[in-house]
């Protein structure tokens, strides 16, 4: 683990926590080696049933850490992909409990999950398109096919954000709760799941897994990383402006 992960055990469940409250628990390399490990021990002890990931203080996860990014940071891992998760392959079933703010890279990892549980007051969004990225931690292959297509495709192209009580309804989050209970009914429904023959459980995942094209997404990640409009976009970020986009 590192300082900005920490993992506990909750019975059969592990519950691992993103701990950067003071960047609204945003992804840089730390965190996502942190996850990383934290789904390696999960994957291999087998008294270990149910993941639960989390964000510390009230906030889920705001997604890449912008500033971390443009020092030269990576938020992703060899074969894990973005934050140690997006294209990891697991076999123990994931859940996310939402708290506040899933924001880009954060909806992706609540994606990324196999089940997702979210306070009322939460909020999804990926605004990579405002920043002159794509949502390429999975965002743009999943999002369209858990919801309609025309829904995911408004979300992606404004950035604009969905409401828990939305994303309910859309099927997104499978159990919408009180503020501060994502955890407790996660746990619950950690307990659910656990009571499952973990082998079933994995075939189920293996089974249910669609090939998703990440090597085309990260090509062009590379290109967007690489253009003037992604310096802009984080100068803006960073400047708390609106952008001037030049188109290269």
């Amino acid at each position: 683990m590192t300082t900005s992960v920490r993992t506990e055990t909750a019975g059969s469940a592990l519950v691992i926590t993103i701990d950067r409250p003071e960047a609204r628990n945003a992804v840089d390399a730390e965190v996502a080696r942190g996850i990383a490990a934290a789904i390696d021990e999960l994957e291999s002890d087998a008294d270990l049933r149910v993941g639960v990931l989390t964000g510390a203080a009230g906030t889920f996860c705001a997604g890449m850490d912008l500033k971390a990014a443009a020092r030269g940071e990576s938020p992703a891992v060899a074969g894990k992909g973005f934050a140690g998760l997006a294209e990891a392959a697991t076999t123990t079933p994931l859940i996310a409990a939402v708290e506040g703010y899933a924001l880009g890279g954060g909806f992706e990892l609540a994606l990324a999950c196999d089940l997702v549980v979210a306070a009322e007051g939460a909020t999804f969004a990926l605004p990579e398109v405002k920043r002159g990225l794509i949502a390429a931690g999975g965002g743009v292959l999943r999002l369209p096919r858990r919801i309609p297509h025309h829904v995911a495709m408004e979300a992606l192209l404004t950035g604009r954000s969905i409401t828990a009580s939305r994303a309910h309804d859309l099927g997104v989050v499978n159990r919408l709760t009180a503020e501060g209970a994502a955890l407790p009914v996660a746990l619950e429904l950690a307990a659910e799941l656990a009571a499952n023959a973990p082998l079933a459980l994995a075939a189920v995942k293996r089974l249910v897994r669609e090939a998703e094209p990440f090597d085309q997404h990260r090509a062009e990640l590379r290109a967007l990383r690489d253009s003037a409009d992604f310096a802009e976009g984080v100068r803006a970020f960073t400047e708390k402006r609106a952008p001037r986009w030049t188109g290269r």
